[in-house]
């Protein structure tokens, strides 16, 4: 097999006492979102993705919340950590496509950021990350503005 696809899937709720990150990037914004590491919900579905088109579990499984050494982590050395497991398992990433779910903050002026952030990080073109934003039209929790959500679906290919 040549290709593989991952789908990826994070949510995080909305805090007062962090930054929120994206991709990254930190955003301005009122709130940040919760989580045992620095709660990048982007970069988390992202991996997430990778680690399942490879068939190697979870996030959880790699980095479990319930380990202190992940405590505060910055998610983009775990994602270093990440692609050096798809590199090791022969595979290189081709590209990767991700909608971010949330009411507010308003990212449209920030997506540029984001996706250079990420494409640097992976070593990739520009061309092959796709960071969108929507809302939830107002529903659920995310439309209750209580955290935000993020789909990724990755593609990665066997190298030559």
């Amino acid at each position: 097999m040549s290709y593989r696809v991952g789908q990826g899937y994070d949510v995080h709720q909305f805090c007062d006492d962090k930054p929120l990150i994206l991709g990254g990037v930190t955003i301005p914004f009122e709130k940040g979102l919760l989580g045992h590491s620095d709660a990048d919900v982007l970069t988390h579905a992202m991996m997430d993705a990778f680690l399942g088109a490879l068939s190697l579990g979870s996030l959880g499984d790699h980095f479990p919340d319930t380990d202190p050494v992940y405590e505060g982590s910055d998610s983009m050395v775990l994602l270093d950590h990440v692609l050096r497991l798809i590199r090791d398992k022969g595979f290189d990433v081709v590209n990767v496509d991700s909608t971010v779910v949330t009411e507010r903050p308003k990212l449209q002026p920030f997506v540029a950021s984001i996706r250079g952030s990420l494409a640097d990080r992976m070593g990739i073109d520009l061309e092959r990350v796709s960071v969108k934003a929507t809302t939830s039209e107002k529903m659920g929790f995310v439309g209750r503005q209580e955290g935000i959500a993020v789909h990724t679906v990755a593609l990665l290919e066997r190298k030559e």
